[in-house]
């Protein structure tokens, strides 16, 4: 049977897969299109299956954001070559599953591979896809989703990113994209004091009093208290979003930017490819 060029355009057009491929699959199902569909499904599932084990080191960072209903994520796609991670096949993939993530609410990695995308399809089959033209492991490592005023920031090679929520009534998306930036070069550990961890602030907290009697050796010990409650301050100033110092402008907080702008700090979420977990202040 003559499978026409159409027909071959056709299937490349539904399943993304390069034209010998759509080519070799039309010819095997005699033409009948949602055969082929299910062979170079097969086909991708095959090649998702001979590279699972390998090691996934590289990928990148993706965003997606409603900003009707308020709703966002942010996520880290992982694959194991760093040109793999900078083509537009593997960016269009992170920003597909960003936004099915947005809109679909998955409770983890394993829930969402296995809900259905689109045209009949899974989301395992739509990474699926890639993985069959890359050969490469495709895997999603985590993912985080906020609601309320958000705003983002990814770096321009994708290896990093922020998802911003802060409280407020509306706000400049150029103002958010700085706060999360900000996030992105500073890395808190919390957007609020509130948000850090009870034995984190001891552990600190005892530092500084090590620290404090150390140096006020003689010193009377409402001194000393003085001494480690300055070192506190200037751990909170270096390590809790609200309290450093802006970036672009050491003139002032970040609450103080906000304020400015009638917001508050809400939370954040910072994803890095590669690191175990994410930093998410709140």
């Amino acid at each position: 049977m003559e499978i026409t060029a159409e027909a071959v355009k056709k299937l490349r057009d539904r399943t993304g897969m390069q034209m010998m491929k759509c080519k070799a699959a039309l010819s095997e199902a005699n033409g009948d299109m949602d055969k082929a569909v299910e062979i170079l499904r097969k086909q991708n599932k095959d090649a998702q299956n001979k590279v699972v084990d390998r090691e996934t080191a590289e990928g990148r960072v993706a965003v997606y954001i409603d900003p009707v209903a308020k709703v966002g994520s942010i996520v880290e796609v992982r694959c194991e070559s760093a040109p793999v991670a900078k083509s537009d096949l593997f960016v269009a993939l992170a920003n597909d599953l960003a936004k099915h993530i947005t809109t679909h609410n998955p409770a983890d990695p394993a829930a969402l591979v296995n809900q259905p995308f689109e045209a009949g399809k899974t989301v395992q089959e739509r990474i699926g896809e890639v993985v069959g033209l890359m050969r490469e492991n495709i895997k999603v490592a985590r993912f985080a989703r906020l609601t309320g005023l958000l705003g983002n920031y990814i770096h321009h090679d994708g290896s990093v990113g922020v998802l911003l929520q802060v409280e407020g009534e509306k706000a400049d998306p150029a103002l958010l994209r700085d706060v999360s930036m900000h996030v992105t070069a500073k890395n808190p550990v919390a957007a609020v004091r509130d948000h850090v961890a009870a034995e984190r602030v001891a552990a600190e907290t005892e530092i500084a009093r090590a620290q404090a009697a150390e140096q006020g050796k003689g010193k009377p010990a409402n001194i000393v208290e003085k001494i480690a409650e300055g070192k506190m301050k200037t751990w909170f100033e270096e390590n809790v979003l609200a309290d450093q110092k802006f970036v672009k402008d050491d003139s002032k907080t970040i609450a103080d930017l906000l304020k400015g702008h009638g917001l508050k700090v809400g939370r954040f979420v910072r994803l890095k490819v590669g690191e175990l977990g994410p930093t998410s202040g709140g």
